[in-house]
């Protein structure tokens, strides 16, 4: 049978290690995450799912005395090849943080800001239509087309945070990761986002780190379950949140443990 689109492997995980120091935080970490998927990271405070999320656009890099082994690859390339030119994957990868965080610039700048830095846009008005087409995927232009020139940090808190998809998104990245991107955000923009999440799918592949579990098994196709820096269990999140296989996965959802 021939793989469809949608369960192509966009992301592949091998023996992933990561120390900080001497500390080990993740334990050899091999995973899929499939194309035009939301796959959501979940697991108790500390257990390493903030971690290998950022090991998809190499963020772990930047924090010093931290050690990264195994592999990561996105479409069979290895990202942590010398070869791999690291601005270039951060703008392939596009991240979402968990507090929104819009530069302090206008609506406008804080958009086009990629696209420039990136040289995506010889024109005024290409880029125009960038910042544009940025906001409305993000759910947002409606809201703000009449005050592009106003600070991004003038909006409300669920509004910076689809601020902050189309800023990550106007580059045209192939996978953006979101960091507990709701945690701040009240639970009408929580649900602005959730569905945005699906409708961005169908063009990016989307990781989601997320403590609601709730969240995990409205919006994501599949689940992993990190525990102490291992993965316990992933597989399609219905399977996953209805019949685990593994007890302490079981005993986690269950909220046994926490």
């Amino acid at each position: 049978m021939k793989m469809s689109e949608s369960q192509k492997v966009k992301i592949k995980a091998r023996n992933v290690t990561v120390h900080y120091g001497e500390a080990r935080a993740l334990h050899g970490i091999d995973l899929d995450l499939n194309a035009n998927e939301v796959t959501a990271l979940i697991g108790p405070s500390g257990c390493g799912k903030s971690t290998f999320l950022r090991c998809i656009n190499r963020m772990n890099d930047v924090i010093d005395g931290c050690r990264v082994g195994g592999t990561v690859s996105i479409d069979e390339q290895n990202i942590y090849s010398d070869a791999v030119d690291v601005v270039e994957l951060r703008a392939r990868v596009g991240m979402v943080f968990q507090k929104p965080n819009p530069f302090p610039k206008s609506i406008y700048d804080n958009v086009a800001y990629g696209p420039r830095i990136h040289g995506m846009a010889p024109s005024r008005s290409e880029l125009d239509h960038i910042v544009e087409t940025s906001l409305k995927r993000a759910g947002l232009w409606d809201e703000v087309k009449d005050r592009l020139s106003a600070s991004g940090t003038s909006l409300s808190g669920g509004q910076q945070q689809r601020l902050c998809i189309a800023r990550a998104i106007a580059v045209n990245p192939d996978i953006v990761l979101m960091d507990e991107p709701c945690s701040a955000l009240d639970p009408i923009a929580t649900a602005v986002i959730e569905e945005l999440m699906e409708e961005l799918r169908r063009d990016y592949t989307i990781v989601i780190v997320t403590h609601s579990m709730q969240q995990a098994a409205r919006i994501s196709q599949r689940t992993a379950y990190f525990h102490l820096g291992d993965l316990v269990e992933h597989g399609q999140t219905q399977a996953i949140f209805t019949n685990p296989e593994n007890q302490q996965t079981e005993a986690y959802i269950s909220g046994k443990i926490g």
